[in-house]
C-alpha cells in the first residue's frame, strides 16, 4: 500500500479515525528553530524604535545577561523633537 499510494519509508503521515475505519494521509513536517537569547537579544535590538522602546531592549537584552553593546545590531537614529 505504501508504494501504491506514494510514500516513502519513513514518511510522516496523520492518521485519522472514522466511522469507516483509520484513514492515514501524508503529512508534512517542517524544522523549528529555536532561537538562543543572543539571537533574541539582536531581533530586540534591531527592531526596537529610537528614545524608550530602545532603552527597553536593552533593558531586555540585559535580563538575559547579555551586553547590549556586544550584539552586533543597528543602532535606531534619535528623533529630533520639533520646535514649537
Amino acid at each position: 500500500m505504501r508504494k501504491h499510494f506514494g510514500l516513502d519509508v519513513g514518511a510522516t503521515v496523520i492518521a485519522e479515525e472514522r466511522d469507516e475505519g483509520v484513514l492515514f494521509r501524508p503529512a508534512v513536517t517542517l524544522p523549528v528553530e529555536v532561537y538562543t537569547n543572543a539571537r533574541k537579544a539582536e531581533f530586540l535590538l534591531n527592531n526596537a524604535l529610537p528614545g524608550e522602546d530602545y532603552a527597553r531592549a536593552r533593558e531586555a537584552v540585559k535580563a538575559f545577561g547579555i551586553d547590549p553593546d556586544s550584539i552586533s545590531h543597528i543602532k535606531p537614529k534619535t528623533v529630533r523633537k520639533k520646535r514649537p
